[in-house]
């Protein structure tokens, strides 16, 4: 197991390079980059400050002022296009910012936002924890939920029970987790029914100074709005997958030989059954995790102002942001891979006869 493991690490450093090359590739064909859309303010405006920075070192706070006498219709004076692309280090051949971008990403440093006045890694420092109560609460709420659910409608399979179950089950993942979150302010945060629940962040104002559970119960408090909304239509394929798992698994041999030894249902539901359908449900932990923290969250934290990586990501990518585009893009690929190597340790617990070592 230890020889396969260094194998899947030694492959993240490969993955990882051609993750990020190729999107900086598709990026430098994109048109609309950070450079012009300063030209486009400075046309505007006059003056602009940018909070510039490409890597390690960069330095923050320049200003940029246009030659006030000049407005032509071909666009900015020469000298201030060189100044400002040289500002955001696009006075250098992509190859070479591509090369010293991968020099400070193995460092994990990632630069300065080019708007935002800080550095990559403090931004994503701030907007991790969010992004993580979401992705863990729900992710645990939806196991929570469709693992018994799976199992009741596998042991009921056709009755009325599982009928109606499956009905609600496709209604919740029909519905957009966005609009059920407007759905729930508009009934339950203020907006023409009742005020029950905060409406903006993770803690109240002044929360920081209350004792810890106060603030436990006020953290909890505010997650069960987005909670609710990510989890609603997130544990209808869990569910089905769950309840097919222990059908198959019911019907094999094994059970209806401990069956006719007396064994209890239960017992064999749980001490036969549990283990071997349970595999594909528990090793899957860490990509429904992931997937949860990195795609169905964005209009879930617009929605109820959660300042939270998704968020962060949108709007670099609006904004043109490069080092907070690829700082983020690293962090979750990171993530990402990390995760399936813990999915691939999670099969080797649920059944210790998988060897991943002994494949050839």
């Amino acid at each position: 197991m230890g020889s396969y493991l260094l194998r899947r690490l030694l492959l993240v450093i490969p993955t990882l390079f051609g993750i990020i090359a190729i999107n900086f590739a598709v990026v430098q064909l994109a048109p609309g980059g950070p450079v012009e859309q300063v030209m486009a303010e400075l046309r505007g405006h006059g003056t602009m400050s940018v909070m510039t920075g490409t890597g390690a070192g960069a330095e923050a706070g320049r200003s940029v002022s246009s030659p006030g006498a000049y407005r032509g219709a071909s666009g900015m004076d020469p000298h201030t296009l060189a100044d400002v692309r040289k500002m955001f280090g696009f006075d250098k051949p992509p190859l070479t910012r591509f090369l010293h971008m991968l020099g400070g990403y193995l460092r994990f440093d990632f630069g300065r936002s080019f708007f935002r006045g800080q550095t990559v890694l403090a931004l994503i420092a701030e907007r991790l924890p969010v992004s993580l109560s979401l992705g863990l609460w729900s992710t645990l709420l939806i196991y929570a939920i469709s693992i018994p659910l799976g199992i009741r409608k596998a042991v009921r399979d056709g009755s009325r029970f599982d009928t109606a179950t499956s009905g609600l089950i496709l209604v919740g993942y029909a519905v957009p987790s966005f609009l059920l979150a407007i759905l729930l302010i508009v009934l339950f945060a203020g907006g023409s029914y009742w005020h029950l629940f905060p409406l903006r962040g993770l803690l109240s104002q002044g929360a920081s100074k209350w004792p810890w559970p106060a603030r436990m119960e006020d953290y909890l408090w505010h997650l069960v709005l987005p909670i609710a909304s990510i989890t609603a239509g997130g544990f209808a394929s869990l569910t089905l997958l769950t309840k097919n798992s222990f059908l198959e698994e019911i019907r094999k041999q094994y059970t209806v030989t401990a069956r006719a030894k007396g064994a209890s249902e239960g017992r064999v539901l749980y001490g036969h059954v549990f283990r071997n359908a349970s595999l594909l449900l528990v090793a899957g932990f860490p990509q429904a995790f992931t997937n949860l923290l990195f795609s169905s969250q964005l209009l879930v934290e617009i929605v109820f102002s959660l300042n939270g990586l998704g968020e962060l990501g949108f709007q670099a990518a609006i904004q043109r942001d490069y080092p907070v585009m690829f700082g983020t893009l690293y962090i979750f690929t990171l993530i990402g891979l990390a995760m399936q190597i813990v999915g691939d340790l999670l099969y080797t617990v649920v059944d210790p006869r998988i060897d991943f070592a002994a494949r050839r």
